[in-house]
């Protein structure tokens, strides 16, 4: 049980509404960026400048298993991501779409755009090329 706090007790801090993590992938070129939160209009620069760091890298996997929310300003920033990936030579692709976030990328057409995995064990082991 959580004990009650006192006046001028200092604030325990905030948890983070979003954030991405990142890993390197079996193999040199691939990383696996991990989202989890919210990805809305006041988080998206997170993640684009995540993007941004690993734009050169050959394979872009974002685990999206954490992700329990996902805007349009989300979702513009991975299309966007996918489209340099494409013009520079490498693919971004998901794994892991939860049902709310799944949706709405069905809702969308960006379902069938995205290479979309079940989860990351199983596109780590996927080498088709392509995006």
């Amino acid at each position: 049980m959580r004990e009650r706090r006192e006046a001028g007790d200092p604030m325990e801090p905030e948890p983070e509404r979003f954030a991405v993590t990142s890993a390197p992938g079996p193999r040199p070129g691939v990383v696996v960026l991990s989202l989890t939160g919210e990805l809305d209009h006041d988080t998206a620069d997170t993640l684009r400048s995540a993007l941004r760091e690993w734009s050169r890298a050959e394979r872009i996997l974002v685990d999206c298993q954490g992700l329990g929310f996902c805007d349009s300003t989300g979702l513009n920033v991975l299309l966007q991501a996918r489209l340099h990936a494409l013009e520079t030579g490498g693919r971004l692709e998901l794994a892991g779409l939860r049902p709310p976030v799944a949706r709405m990328f069905e809702i969308t057409g960006a379902r069938t755009v995205f290479r979309v995995h079940d989860n990351v064990a199983d596109a780590l082991t996927d080498q088709r090329a392509g995006g």
